[in-house]
């Protein structure tokens, strides 16, 4: 107990450390990342293999040809899609794609790796240049703009896996090929970075590019993504950390790294920091996996059964044309008139989840702005920019979050013109947005009630009148002192008309007008109680 006491206590001190980490400037931090993306493509790199989503998730070795498993006489055929998504990714990057590029074979020898090296490209990569801009308005960084620099895209192929067990005492290791041979893009940057801002901001702006894309899922926690950090403080030799498998571990392993260094200069011992060397990320501290090997250790050599990658100048112009616009350039667009959303909003139409997220952003992004089109064809151009970021944004997707319904099914009953009305009904005092709240909850439950199979369109008139919904416009003076009088008679005591009269209190008159609110179910407006609450208390202020 004592034991386990102690190395909870060490844990814990090692995480406040990581927390607390502050970057001085006389001691500089330069960092680059190496990211490794999994590219979705139907089939794998060189092999007609399915590639698959989840291939740790799999049947071990199930998503295997003669070739991936490296059987002798087998050759490599190549798969042009590949060529197609790392061409989108690097004009996306303003990359330049070289004309001829080619593949080499990287020697080394893990039982993950059955053919004793992987196919890269070394010599010639696939594009060079190239650069991602953050920015304080978009990223959150403390620049007003930093430019990070791309050193080159390469193509290779993905490596198998290992697992460890116990057996009998003995360490048994188990190679699962599903991944060998998965078509991936390695992206190098020149070490531009400086802080741990620009590293999160660069991480996930590329994630979602990717994404934005449709060629890679960019999930880190399933390693469709895995990102490498290089790093050197200084001027000292060049760290490498590896075995960082989400954001925070890649943000934490950075803050201990240069925690570490700094504490090793301060000192003056600085032997271990005059050559390469790669670490690994335990999830409270860097460990050192290996000295860092160099060119010459993987004798590379051009792959001899692959030709080389010509492509045609219209390939590219003609890509180029077709690409899609990109994710900064949407959400400007969503900031300025006449959307004029918050950043916060225009992320959420612009920045792609995972997988499992119940609603693509692109389809919302594209309902979104239809709908917003039709509900300034009912009531003018100068539309109320607030009410389609309010009740698409935040009601309907909060409902369809709760209800558990996809965004494409609840389309069917909601289309952006029907919608669209919906919102002319509120905008128009119609019903009051308590009422709106009811209304659309009630639609988008009966709906996954059939199963989501029910897609007839709601009669929203009669829904209105069947539930006595309409906003009540005149309002009777006489009810509505009543009403407000056995409010005051309920809910309040002579402390509290003291406080609220004085101004002690002035969001005790919140509190009310919230009371006869619940009581009209919404359909009187607050601003009628508020005026009638004054008129009764003779507020003053």
């Amino acid at each position: 107990m004592l034991r386990f006491a102690r190395c909870y206590s060490l844990a814990r001190s090692k995480a406040t450390q990581i927390q607390s980490t502050v970057f001085r400037p006389e001691y500089a931090l330069k960092c680059g990342l190496e990211i490794h993306t999994q590219l979705n493509t139907k089939n794998k790199l060189f092999s007609q293999s399915t590639n698959s989503a989840t291939p740790l998730l799999d049947v071990p070795n199930h998503h295997t040809s003669f070739y991936d498993v490296a059987l002798p006489g087998t050759q490599p055929v190549l798969n042009l899609e590949a060529i197609l998504f790392a061409m989108k990714l690097s004009l996306s990057l303003n990359s330049q794609v070289n004309m001829v590029s080619q593949f080499d074979r990287k020697h080394y020898f893990y039982g993950d790796q059955p053919q004793g090296y992987q196919i890269t490209q070394h010599y010639r990569p696939f594009a060079r240049g190239g650069k991602v801009n953050l920015s304080r308005e978009l990223d959150g960084i403390d620049e007003l703009s930093k430019d990070i620099s791309i050193v080159q895209l390469q193509i290779e192929q993905d490596t198998g896996k290992s697992h460890y067990t116990d057996a009998d005492k003995d360490v048994v290791t188990l190679v699962d090929l599903n991944r060998s041979n998965i078509p991936l893009i390695e992206l190098v940057t020149n070490p531009d970075f400086s802080d741990i801002k620009q590293v999160k901001a660069f991480i996930k702006k590329y994630q979602n590019l990717v994404r934005h894309l449709h060629i890679s899922s960019g999930d880190l926690e399933t390693g469709a993504m895995r990102v490498d950090v290089n790093l050197s403080i200084n001027g000292f030799a060049r760290v490498e950390l590896k075995n960082l498998p989400n954001t925070s571990s890649i943000i934490n392993a950075i803050k201990y790294e240069y925690q570490r260094q700094v504490e090793l200069i301060s000192r003056g011992e600085t032997d271990s920091l005059l050559e390469p060397e790669t670490r690994g990320w335990t999830g409270s501290s860097t460990v050192k996996l290996r000295s860092k090997e160099t060119t010459i250790d993987y004798r590379y050599m051009p792959d001899p059964e692959l030709p080389y990658i010509n492509l045609a100048p219209d390939v590219i112009s003609g890509m180029a044309a077709s690409m899609l616009e990109l994710p900064d350039d949407i959400m400007r667009m969503l900031m300025q008139k006449p959307f004029q959303l918050s950043l916060k909003d225009a992320k959420i139409l612009t920045y792609n989840g995972n997988q499992n997220d119940m609603y693509n952003h692109e389809a919302l992004r594209s309902y979104y702005l239809e709908t917003f089109h039709e509900f300034s064809k009912l009531i003018g151009k100068h539309s109320s920019a607030k009410l389609p970021t309010n009740w698409i944004i935040h009601e309907f997707l909060g409902d369809l979050n709760k209800l558990q319904v996809p965004l494409g099914k609840a389309q069917e009953i909601l289309p952006p013109a029907v919608f669209a009305e919906f919102l002319r009904l509120l905008y128009t005092d119609t019903i009051s947005p308590t009422s709106g709240k009811l209304l659309l909850f009630y639609i988008l439950e009966n709906f996954k009630q059939s199963g989501c199979q029910d897609s007839s369109i709601p009669d929203l008139p009669k829904l209105i009148k069947e539930f006595e919904l309409h906003a009540i416009t005149d309002v009777d003076s006489q009810e509505l002192m009543t009403l407000c009088n056995d409010i005051i008679a309920q809910h309040t005591d002579d402390a509290f008309i003291r406080n609220l009269v004085s101004g002690k209190k002035k969001t005790s008159l919140k509190f009310l007008v919230g009371q006869g609110m619940r009581q009209s179910q919404g359909r009187i407006k607050a601003s009628e109680f508020e005026k009638k609450f004054k008129e009764i208390l003779n507020i003053q202020w």
